[in-house]
């Protein structure tokens, strides 16, 4: 377990303080500030233990000074910080990983609470096998693994529901008329896959679907949960290019203000040169695995052949990890970005404000993503 103070990490995180999370972080420390008179949420927290209910929680590319803490090192991990304020996210915290050796243990000394241990402990760890924290994926994968978390956890609006609901039917529209062919009562049939797609269980209402991919048990449950992942990223995606398209233009125009030697100007314009290639490299990516799905269900639905959405659908759980941790990168880069330089306000920063955002950004674009077949 490390101790945290005046870190960049920490500095990234009090501007995010406002608004409680984003793709590659979870701040419980605001959620609970902003609910604490809510008995919603204290009915069904989050972690048994109140500490940790008031962490912050955020995916995190391994540097190779961390390494050494794992036994076999991943590209990104499940990081746990727990502030020594929760009001002042600059006073730092202690910190482990998920998954590190011996982290349970450290877990216990974090909390200074050992029952009901196994219980957020197993949380943390379903939190870890997801590639990022969008609210959506975390709502549904947790009620997935049985657990029972108060809706304020999950900051996803009504509005963003509606609008995820309208795009999933009009992706499967076509998929309807091939699973339901033959059903008599066909009215309806739209809104109750689409709920059905939406809902934790994967339950009798897909049963036609299960039947035409003939698949079985927990290839089909995971399937089905990474499908619904496909369409939640290719929904974020949609929304997210006008966005990146405006970063990457403003990037460009950045300007430097105050001293700096020509050395450092040099190493922050190479560093912002090759931050702007890999993140069009990490957009084309999450293209090309878009890409794959699409040609995948066009030809369950355009041509009727359900083997290649069927192997889609088997592959689907390795590459939805891939796909999750480049689109949650690009969320992150283009929020982050947005909240440091609102709309109308001059693109002008510090050298020591442009290279802790330099850095940050380069660490979040510093590995591939988990291998997939659309890589």
């Amino acid at each position: 377990m490390s101790s945290i103070n005046s870190d960049r990490i920490y500095r990234s995180l009090i501007g995010l303080e406002k608004t409680a999370s984003t793709s590659r972080v979870w701040n419980l420390a605001a959620i609970a500030n902003h609910n604490a008179n809510n008995p919603e949420h204290t009915s069904s927290p989050l972690f048994k233990s109140p500490v940790l209910n008031g962490s912050v929680i955020l995916k995190h590319r391994l540097r190779g000074d961390e390494r050494y803490l794992f036994d076999i090192s991943p590209h990104t991990t499940t990081k746990l910080i727990v502030p020594f304020a929760a009001s002042d996210l600059s006073l730092g915290g202690r910190s482990l990983f998920i998954e590190q050796r011996g982290w349970r243990l450290l877990l216990e000394q974090l909390t200074g609470q050992v029952d009901d241990m196994n219980h957020d402990a197993s949380l943390l760890e379903a939190i870890c096998e997801l590639p990022s924290m969008d609210p959506f994926l975390l709502r549904e994968h947790l009620k997935r693994r049985g657990f029972t978390i108060a809706p304020t956890y999950f900051a996803i609006s009504k509005a963003d529901v509606e609008r995820m609901q309208r795009f999933v039917a009009s992706e499967i529209n076509k998929l309807i008329e091939l699973a339901y062919k033959n059903d008599a009562s066909s009215e309806g049939n739209v809104s109750k896959l689409v709920s059905a797609l939406l809902s934790t269980d994967t339950d009798e209402r897909l049963e036609p679907l299960r039947l035409t991919l003939r698949l079985e048990g927990e290839a089909y449950r995971d399937g089905i949960f990474s499908w619904k992942g496909f369409l939640y990223y290719k929904w974020v995606l949609s929304t997210l290019w006008p966005a990146l398209k405006e970063v990457l233009v403003e990037f460009s125009k950045l300007q430097i203000i105050g001293p700096r030697d020509p050395e450092l100007t040099v190493h922050l314009n190479t560093t912002r040169g090759r931050i702007q290639v890999n993140l069009e490299r990490y957009a084309k990516a999450a293209l090309t695995a878009i890409g794959v799905y699409d040609q995948a269900f066009a030809g369950l639905t355009g041509d009727g052949k359900a083997t290649g959405f069927r192997d889609f659908l088997l592959d689907a759980p390795h590459m939805f990890l891939a796909l999750g941790e480049r689109t949650g990168t690009i969320s992150h880069i283009t929020s982050f970005w947005r909240y440091r330089f609102p709309k109308g306000k001059p693109l002008k920063a510090s050298p020591e404000e442009v290279l802790d955002l330099l850095q940050d950004f380069e660490v979040s674009l510093a590995a591939e993503p988990a291998a997939s077949r659309a890589a």
